[in-house]
């Protein structure tokens, strides 16, 4: 990408290596990653004159999703990896 923003451009690049039959969902609020269905793109003007397109969830309650996997929000870098705890040794019943 050569703008700070993406274009149409680079999202067609982007999702050309991906499978055409997946589903597109949207990744909201690195602080409380939550996943929506997209319903809609629609192509707008903004103040200063420029063509800009929309990707937009429905109107539907169940657009969103629930949570983001924990994979995509680690490579999308919202969250770190998260290592379960190192286990301690059981202890013997009756025992130390």
């Amino acid at each position: 990408m050569t703008s700070p923003e993406m274009t149409v451009g680079d999202l067609i690049d982007l999702l050309s290596g991906c499978d055409q039959d997946a589903p597109v969902r949207q990744a909201m609020n690195p602080f409380f990653p939550m996943a929506h269905r997209l319903a809609q793109v629609v192509q707008s003007v903004d103040e200063a004159g420029r063509s800009v397109v929309y990707l937009a969830e429905g109107r539907d309650a169940d657009e969103q999703l629930g949570y983001l996997p924990p994979e995509a929000a680690v490579a999308l870098t919202w969250q770190g990896p998260v290592q379960a705890p190192p286990r301690r040794p059981r202890r013997i019943a009756g025992g130390n």
